[in-house]
């Protein structure tokens, strides 16, 4: 990256109610895992996320995405579960955490 120039960080939004009804659903060891992964979030650039493959992002298609939003995403939230998200801006909008890792 040339020097000066800096990406910007992925922001957290955790505020949708069925996001924060599933992580706190979730048994402790798997919560602290999810938590952990969010931090991981917040410290890298959308350019190392896409890249990640400990997070796994990846576009649904077998979901056509609500009023504004492009295009719903899926990525790994901890070893057995994946959450729903999208993109808006420099904003990562969680929406939920699936029960199983092949159910989103």
């Amino acid at each position: 990256m040339p020097e000066g120039k800096q990406e910007t960080l992925v922001r957290l939004d955790l505020n949708n109610p069925v996001f924060q009804q599933n992580l706190l659903a979730l048994q402790k060891q798997e919560r602290h895992a999810a938590l952990d992964t969010l931090n991981k979030l917040r410290q890298l650039s959308w350019n190392q996320v896409y890249r990640d493959q400990g997070l796994k992002w990846e576009k649904i298609i077998s979901i056509k995405p609500p009023t504004g939003i492009d295009a719903l995403y899926s990525l790994r939230i901890t070893q057995s579960r994946r959450a729903t998200a999208y993109r808006d801006g420099a904003f990562i909008r969680l929406l939920s955490i699936a029960t199983d890792h092949d159910s989103t």
